[in-house]
């Protein structure tokens, strides 16, 4: 996608997740390019990209509305990819994980370390942390050697917010954040130590409780007056 439909992509979702664009709101492409300032075509990539994410619905041929978003809907889609996502980790340990994946975790590992070991993260610390969480992930999916789950994540990721890569921050509250965020490498180190001992049982229950931590998104829709989810930043890339 050029740099221009990656611009109204992001933002666009940022204003559905913070309630801007309310549920059943049309959304055309002309205007929306307008607003932006773009061209047609940067609008209409974003548009399917959005559809593909079940944020989007297309209403009567001539444009799109926001998809409804309840807090049912995200916990049920978070509560798939945390059984995926564990049956992953257990295959993965059952084979054993080559040297160049537990590489790539313990690298993940000492970088999330960094980050946390200060005792507080900054909105950059996060952003950093959103890419080495789906490192270690896809890495997991990766090491289970079956393609059939990775093509079930991916049509599970066309759920609202369903995807490892969306993460949800309070910047108002970056104390909290912290606890949430270190809370959730620690449960990396735990998989990991499961993953090299071939523990699979152990592996596939921390991976599913680790799903958890997404359902902040929960929260965020089911709580949060649109006051308040301006606040939240949205990271899904």
């Amino acid at each position: 996608m050029s740099k221009p439909g990656q611009l109204v992509l992001v933002a666009l979702r940022k204003m559905i997740a913070s309630g801007e664009l309310a549920a059943g709101e049309r959304l055309m492409e002309i205007p929306t390019a307008q607003l932006f300032g773009v061209s047609r075509m940067p609008v209409r990539m974003a548009f399917r990209t959005l559809e593909q994410e079940g944020l989007l619905v297309r209403f009567g041929g001539r444009g799109f509305q926001v998809r409804s978003v309840s807090a049912d809907d995200i916990a049920g889609a978070v509560e798939v990819r945390g059984v995926l996502e564990g049956l992953a980790a257990r295959q993965a340990a059952e084979r054993g994980l080559s040297e160049a994946a537990r590489a790539v975790l313990e690298l993940c590992l000492m970088q999330g370390d960094q980050l946390f070991d200060k005792g507080y993260v900054t909105e950059d610390d996060l952003e950093i942390y959103h890419d080495l969480n789906m490192r270690f992930h896809q890495i997991i999916v990766e090491g289970s050697h079956n393609p059939a789950i990775a093509d079930a994540l991916a049509r599970n990721d066309h759920l609202p917010f369903a995807s490892v890569t969306a993460l949800a921050v309070d910047r108002e509250d970056m104390a909290r954040e912290y606890r949430r965020f270190n809370y959730a490498h620690m449960q990396h180190h735990s998989v990991f130590d499961a993953l090299v001992s071939r523990q699979g049982a152990r592996a596939e229950a921390i991976m599913r409780e680790h799903a958890n931590a997404t359902l902040r998104y929960a929260e965020v829709f089911s709580s949060a007056t649109a006051d308040q989810r301006m606040k939240i930043i949205l990271r899904t890339e």
